[in-house]
C-alpha cells in the first residue's frame, strides 16, 4: 500500500515543526503529571484482592494477612474476595477482564503455572493477560508414608520402589494439584514408577494413607506435623532446597539422592495486563516491605512458610520458569485433564 505525501515548502516545513514542538511542549507536562499523580495517590479507595481458591486454604489465609498489612500501610481497605472454582480459573478470569487500574488484584500460586499446560484453552493466559507484581511466600511440602511400608529415608523408599515398579502408590488432593505434581516430579527425577491415586481433597487422601490403603503422599508440613509426631505417618523428607526449620531432622529429597529436586507451594500477586508500571512498582514496594518485617517472617516460619522478596521483573522470570518446569513434567507424565 502507498500513501501520497504532499510536498511542503521549507518555510511550511519549519512552521509545521515549530507548531508540533509547541504542541508537544504544551502536552508533555500534563501527561507526566498524570503518571506521577497515579503513583503518588494510589490507592485512593478500596482495593479488591481476589483469591481464586476456597476460603480457609493457604491462599485465603495469607491473602488476608497481606490485605490487613496493606490496609495498615496505605490507610485504605484491601478486601479479600474468595472466588473458587474450576481449579482457580473462575476467579482468575474475573481479574483478567477487570479494569487495569490497580484496584482489582489476584492471588496466584503454582496451580496457575501448572494450569497453563493442563488447560491451554482457558479464557486467559497467565503471561498475556496479567502483569506479575510480587511474590508473597513459599512453603515446603513433606513426603510421608504409611508406617507399614517399612521405610524411613528417601533412599530406602527409592530402593523399594525400584524393586516393585508400578506397585507403590501415592495419593494427592486431585490431578494437577501441587501435591500431585510434587509426586510426578519425584517419580521422574528418582527414576521410579509410582501409581497416582487422586482424591477430591487432601483430607480424604490423608485418611487413606493413614489407613494403609495408599502408601504415601506429599502434603503441607503444618497439616502433617501432628501426624508425624504421633506416629500415624512416617516423615520421609521435605521438598525445598534446604531443610525446613519446622522439621529440621528430616532431610530434603535433594540431599537424599535426587539432586536438584524442589517442589514448593508459593503464592504471589498479579494485576490485569495494562496496569500502570508506577502502580505495579508501588505495590511491589509495599508488599516487599511487609515481607521484610522480622515479626512477620518469624510468624510465618512457625507455619512452615517463608516470605519471598522479588522485583516485578524477577517475579516475572520466576513465573515464566515455573510454567516451563511443570510443562515438562506434565508432558513426560502424559497428564491430561478434560475441563
Amino acid at each position: 500500500m502507498t500513501t501520497d505525501t504532499p510536498i511542503l515548502s521549507p518555510t511550511r516545513r519549519m512552521l509545521g515543526k515549530g507548531l508540533a514542538g509547541t504542541l508537544m511542549a504544551g502536552l508533555a507536562p500534563p501527561a507526566l503529571a498524570t503518571r506521577a499523580w497515579a503513583a503518588d495517590t494510589y490507592p485512593d479507595r478500596a482495593v479488591t484482592i481476589i483469591v481464586p481458591f476456597a476460603a480457609g486454604g493457604s491462599a485465603d489465609v495469607y491473602g488476608r494477612i497481606l490485605a490487613q498489612q496493606l490496609n495498615a500501610a496505605t490507610g485504605h481497605p484491601f478486601i479479600v474476595d474468595d472466588r473458587p472454582g474450576a481449579g482457580s480459573i473462575i476467579g482468575s478470569e474475573v481479574v483478567a477482564t477487570s479494569r487495569p487500574d490497580g484496584y482489582t488484584l489476584l492471588v496466584i500460586s503454582n496451580t496457575h503455572t501448572v494450569n497453563e499446560t493442563l488447560f491451554p484453552h482457558k479464557p486467559y493466559k497467565l503471561m498475556t493477560n496479567f502483569v506479575p507484581i510480587a511474590p508473597i511466600n513459599s512453603a515446603d511440602l513433606v513426603l510421608v508414608t504409611n508406617p507399614g511400608l517399612g521405610v524411613k529415608t528417601p533412599q530406602e523408599l527409592i530402593a523399594l520402589a525400584k524393586k516393585k515398579p508400578g506397585k507403590l502408590t501415592f495419593a494427592s488432593s486431585g490431578p494437577g494439584t501441587p501435591y500431585h505434581m510434587a509426586g510426578e516430579l519425584f517419580k521422574q527425577m528418582a527414576g521410579i514408577d509410582l501409581v497416582h491415586v487422586p482424591f477430591k481433597g487432601s483430607s480424604e487422601a490423608r485418611i487413606d494413607v493413614i489407613g494403609g490403603q495408599v502408601d504415601m503422599m506429599f502434603d503441607a508440613i503444618t497439616t502433617m506435623m501432628g501426624l508425624i509426631k504421633s506416629g500415624k505417618v512416617t516423615g520421609i523428607a521435605t521438598t525445598g532446597k534446604t531443610r525446613s526449620p519446622v522439621l529440621p531432622t528430616l532431610p530434603t529429597i535433594a540431599e537424599s539422592g535426587v539432586p536438584g529436586y524442589e517442589a514448593v507451594l508459593w503464592l504471589g500477586v498479579v494485576a490485569p495486563k495494562g496496569t500502570p508500571p508506577a502502580v505495579v512498582d508501588k505495590l511491589n514496594a509495599l508488599i516487599s516491605k511487609i515481607d521484610a518485617q522480622p515479626a512477620l517472617r518469624a510468624s510465618w516460619e512457625k507455619q512452615g512458610a517463608a516470605p519471598v522478596i522479588m522485583t516485578p521483573p524477577q517475579f516475572t522470570s520466576f513465573v515464566e520458569g515455573d510454567i516451563r518446569k511443570w510443562a515438562k513434567v506434565i508432558k513426560l507424565a502424559h497428564i491430561h485433564i478434560h475441563a
